[in-house]
């Protein structure tokens, strides 16, 4: 992986745009889609137009699928069954389905419980669009209900069980993470070497840039159209959360959409966090981690995690970066 020289203060380019140069012997080849609620992008090299269409088909077909399985708004979805029926009893759900909400716990356990699928026992109260939050009362009975303790799981039977009313659960970024991941195996399955495929703020970059690396600007949070790091990357998964993704404000205080488990709430502490890490997972796990636990505890967690780096705007504006981006020697203007 490289992800090293984050530029601070640039103005935002078309991120990972391939160099041109196809040739006689390749050309590059990209879609992009509405799939998921966000803007699903893929980009690849091949050496031919046909291949390369068929490969971004196969990418776009499996985001579709995922979507099918995994979006809280589909009303016939395996993730809707399970919030449907799962506190009358156990539901028997797929494999793929429960190794997702398994590696989700993980990642509560590694958090502290800042990472939490059943943030949605309060966060289906947000209307963000309508710029409506629950009231003290219902969010005070929502937040008992919160809790990824409440998840139980039988591997032998394949079955999950809420342990009690009202819990919820919304895989969110996390099904974008898997989604990306599944994308970059597809390619690669395909003799794809250089692509990037991006679903929101969830990226996998698998390869080069055909010599160069794919490079991704870290937006800034508060000013359109600047970032506040460039990075180039490679063989990389990488995530960004962001106060600016769904919010509205509301007597001075945003609320956006990623939600603290412990208070049903949105953490003010930090305005983005973008994770380096080697799958879609990991950093869509970490990046909501250290969002709700703040630069200290969020930054201490990163180091302690091999392949993982960070970089952090904290809400007063200022830069973060982990030891292994650092070490690379960052280079910044003004």
């Amino acid at each position: 992986m490289r992800f090293t020289l984050p530029i601070a203060s640039q103005r935002a380019t078309s991120a990972a745009r391939p160099v041109d140069g196809a040739g006689a012997h390749g050309c590059w080849s990209s879609r992009e889609e509405a799939i998921m609620g966000t803007a699903v992008r893929a980009e690849l090299w091949t050496n031919n137009r046909g291949a390369g269409e068929a490969a971004i088909d196969a990418v776009m077909h499996e985001m579709h699928r995922i979507d099918h399985a995994m979006s809280p708004f589909k009303p016939h979805s395996e993730l809707s069954c399970i919030n449907r029926d799962a506190a009358n009893g156990p539901v028997q759900i797929s494999e793929e389905m429960f190794r997702l909400i398994a590696r989700s716990i993980e990642f509560s356990e590694l958090s502290g419980g800042a990472f939490d699928i059943t943030y949605a026992s309060a966060g289906c109260l947000y209307d963000y669009r309508q710029r409506i939050k629950p009231s003290d009362e219902a969010l005070a009975r929502a937040q008992a209900a919160i809790g990824y303790k409440n998840l139980i799981l039988d591997a032998k039977a394949r079955t999950i069980r809420f342990a009690r009313d009202g819990v919820r659960i919304d895989l969110g970024g996390f099904a974008k993470g898997h989604a990306v991941d599944n994308a970059a195996a597809i390619l690669k399955r395909r003799g794809i070497r250089h692509a990037i495929v991006s679903a929101g703020g969830d990226s996998r970059v698998v390869g080069d840039r055909r010599g160069r690396p794919w490079t991704i600007g870290v937006r800034h949070p508060r000013r359109t159209g600047e970032v506040v790091a460039v990075l180039p990357l490679e063989d990389v998964a990488i995530s960004t959360s962001g106060d600016y993704e769904r919010y509205f404000e509301r007597d001075g205080v945003r609320c956006h959409h990623v939600i603290d488990p412990k208070t049903g709430k949105s953490p003010g502490g930090v305005h983005s966090v973008t994770i380096l890490a080697p799958d879609g997972l990991t950093s869509e796990g970490l990046s909501k981690s250290v969002f709700v636990m703040g630069i200290e505890k969020g930054m201490r967690l990163i180091e302690s995690q091999h392949g993982v780096d960070a970089v952090v705007v904290d809400a007063a504006g200022g830069l973060h970066y982990s030891s292994g981006l650092l070490a690379g020697g960052p280079q910044t203007r003004q």
